[in-house]
């Protein structure tokens, strides 16, 4: 899917880093309006070829002050007024339009972190549909202020402490929040959101799954030779999936699936995704055991990130022959790998700062990004790239996936690697965790939860624990339980799980497990952690 080819009413957000920042994307998805998150620091030709209606500068960790704090390019706000295209700063954005256009940022007295409370002070443009006094709960992070405003600007908005809230230059288009509305700690900043992106731009609901099917597909036609022939790299997972049947409904029979077994697969993990294939999907499938292959390039490794690399570059081989056998088969070399990457794995993966392409940190590097070989001899076709896992779900349900299947846990594509803390081939982790994550699974099935949560695993760490077990003194592994509620992957909680449960679920894992004596649940939300333990 390309931005270009949408037929709807783009905003774009200008990330400066905030660890929020890809939660607007979302948030502002949900009204049903395409937008889509680029640097900050892009040129300003990339903005111009993206057409926004609207434009939001995200927060950010810098002050406006720092040397080499990032800004948007030259000739951005001139561009911006001559074109009609309105802009929302949020938070460091704001201080950006503010100390850009000829205001004053300065250090504020009093700094404001964590919930305060606004005040309305105009009832105009952003704040149009309040009244003047109304008072809001809202989420600031901050520490500089604005302290003069730039030429037209006006203060709409203040915190109980008296601090710049809100300010807006209706005649330019410029608008500016202090605080962060796309997070739930700000109860009505999804209503001020909705007010700004219909009321004030006009800006029109009209992005929907629906078009996105029309679009990729004529996107995919128009990439593809009429001749060409497509290699699939199937996971078993959702993703690739509804990747997989995107691209078949697009070109028919000259899509040509492969399914791998790594070796890094759950409980009958490959007889199971072979059926569905096979009796639900109707997708032409060769399922590859490559257990040896990649277990003996893996072995010693504890590294994750060298874990992910490794298995990257072992998949394109293992792609590469393939499609060297179809070769023999076709007459024709397939030229295409289609893959499904999501848009949080091309966010979690982007450069860290000082790379000149994005201002937040590396969070991981996935097979399906950043793991790729240069050498490799199959171009790429990542048709979910700018979407988020329940966008997909949504996509699938149109291209009639079995539900069943759409429901199905996220898995990572580097499998149990991630979920072995040190070497997957020390003695026998991996065995034992497939039995342990199998019981979980299915305990979780039993309960009637697993539609609630939104990924559930076992993870083995590499510890040993005393224990009693038939009388006898025990020196086994730990495993660790891990479930998550989420929307979209980018933020987790934890799951709370009754007692009884966890209960039930360790006394099985101990009592069915040779080698475990120890059962803990990770209770970590993501901040800070990852979903992910790797």
């Amino acid at each position: 899917m390309e931005p270009k080819a949408l037929k709807s009413d783009l905003v774009l957000i200008l990330d400066y880093g905030s660890q929020y920042t890809h939660l607007i994307t979302r948030r502002i998805r949900s009204l049903n309006i395409f937008s889509l998150c680029v640097s900050g620091t892009s040129p300003l030709d990339t903005i111009i070829s993206l057409n926004p209606k609207v434009i939001i500068l995200s927060g950010g960790p810098h002050s406006v002050h720092s040397p080499n704090s990032p800004t948007f390019p030259s000739g951005f706000v001139e561009w911006a007024q001559s074109n009609g295209c309105f802009v929302l700063g949020i938070c460091y954005g704001l201080q950006l339009i503010v100390q850009r256009l000829g205001g004053e940022v300065r250090v504020g007295e009093k700094q404001e972190y964590g919930r305060m409370e606004i005040e309305v002070g105009r009832n105009l443009g952003i704040f149009g549909n309040k009244n003047v006094g109304d008072r809001q709960m809202v989420w600031m992070s901050h520490g500089d202020e604005a302290a003069q405003l730039p030429e037209g600007f006006e203060v709409v908005a203040r915190s109980q402490q008296g601090a710049v809230a809100a300010v807006e230059y209706r005649e330019n288009r410029f608008y500016g929040l202090q605080y962060h509305p796309e997070v739930t700690h700000s109860p009505e900043g999804m209503d001020t959101l909705r007010h700004f992106l219909f009321d004030v731009c006009g800006v029109g609901a009209n992005w929907n799954m629906e078009n996105v099917v029309d679009e990729e597909i004529k996107v995919i036609k128009g990439t593809l030779g009429p001749e060409d022939h497509v290699i699939c790299a199937l996971s078993g997972g959702v993703d690739s999936t509804v990747a997989a049947t995107l691209v078949h409904k697009a070109i028919g029979d000259r899509l040509h699936c492969v399914f791998v077994d790594n070796g890094l697969l759950r409980f009958k993990e490959r007889e199971r995704v072979m059926e569905t294939f096979e009796r639900d999907l109707h997708l032409p499938v060769t399922c590859v055991d490559a257990s040896d292959q990649f277990l003996s390039k893996l072995k010693g490794v504890v590294d994750p990130e060298m874990k992910r690399k490794i298995i990257g570059k072992e998949f394109i081989s293992i792609f590469d022959a393939f499609a060297h056998d179809l070769e023999q088969k076709l007459g024709k070399k397939p030229a295409y790998l289609v893959q499904g990457t999501l848009y949080p794995d091309v966010i979690e993966s982007c450069p860290p700062p000082g790379s000149g392409r994005n201002h937040s940190h590396t969070i991981k590097s996935h097979h399906n990004v950043g793991g790729l070989p240069k050498d490799m001899k199959l171009k790429l076709i990542e048709p979910l790239k700018l979407l988020f896992k329940d966008e997909v779900r949504q996509l699938g349900r149109i291209l009639n996936v079995p539900e069943a299947f759409l429901k199905r846990h996220p898995f990572p594509g580097p499998g149990l690697a991630v979920r072995v803390l040190g070497d997957v081939t020390e003695g026998n982790a991996l065995d034992i965790l497939r039995q342990v994550d199998e019981i979980f699974i299915q305990s979780i099935k039993d309960a009637g939860l697993y539609d609630s949560i939104w990924q559930a695993f076992a993870v083995f760490l590499p510890v040993r624990s005393v224990g009693v077990q038939g009388d006898q003194r025990t020196h086994s592994h730990v495993v660790a339980l891990r479930a998550v509620t989420s929307q979209d992957g980018m933020t987790a909680d934890w799951y709370y799980f009754e007692h009884k449960f966890l209960d039930d679920v360790a006394r099985k894992i101990c009592n069915s497990v040779r080698g475990v004596n120890r059962v803990v649940q990770d209770i970590t939300s993501k901040p800070p952690s990852t979903i992910e333990w790797e």
